[in-house]
């Protein structure tokens, strides 16, 4: 694990299957933020063309959960004060470095997922962005309900954990240009100020092969 510690990080995370991403990922970051960047291995094939694009590196390649499961013990095992994890398929498009300071202790401090809310008739929470001060308890939490039934996404069982009181104790709602959904752009529902545009699914993908090929 990555040995020093940093007041701020960016955490990101994946093993091969989305390692193709990863140099559109960092271009775009080191456009935009200047905040150091820690990377946890899940499993990536080619580890020495990610070291020259971030501070630290973590091995999560011996913990038993697959894929996105792995998650919140990337989190945990960041090694700094304020940390924000981003999926690799997050593209940032202008300075995020402020979400810090809207982070708040105790909480997971998560945007809204506007789409999913709306269609299960429930708030929603996505995970594409996650922001914590040290290490408060709902993520270690998360983490063991994580590694007892990964079912669905790791975002589903946050939200399984969950009920509208239990929310509001521990999740703190950050604006949603810090977060905005494929499906919001792709819908016209969203004409806000835009930090992180996050492109999700299949679609979300073909987006960022199209934008690697130019």
């Amino acid at each position: 694990m990555a040995s020093k510690k940093y007041d701020r990080a960016f955490v990101t995370g994946c093993d091969s299957s989305q390692e193709w991403m990863l140099p559109w990922f960092f271009e775009k970051y080191k456009k935009f933020s200047k905040t150091p960047l820690v990377f946890a291995n899940f499993g990536v094939k080619d580890l020495d063309s990610i070291k020259p694009h971030v501070h630290a590196i973590m091995d999560l390649t011996k913990i038993k959960e697959k894929g996105w499961f792995k998650k919140p013990k990337a989190m945990i095992n960041c090694p700094a004060k304020r940390t924000v994890w981003l999926d690799t398929d997050c593209e940032v498009v202008n300075n995020v470095d402020g979400i810090f300071n809207l982070l708040e202790p105790n909480k997971l401090n998560m945007i809204e997922d506007r789409p999913w809310t709306k269609r299960r008739g429930e708030i929603w929470y996505n995970s594409g962005v996650v922001g914590f001060i040290d290490k408060p308890v709902i993520l270690y939490e998360w983490a063991k309900k994580v590694e007892q039934m990964p079912t669905v996404g790791d975002q589903e069982v946050l939200h399984s954990m969950l009920n509208p009181i239990s929310q509001i104790t521990y999740i703190n709602p950050l604006p949603n240009e810090y977060n905005v959904m494929r499906i919001q752009l792709e819908h016209d529902e969203y004409k806000g100020k835009i930090k992180i545009v996050h492109w999700t699914g299949r679609k979300g993908k073909e987006k960022i092969r199209s934008m690697m090929n130019g």
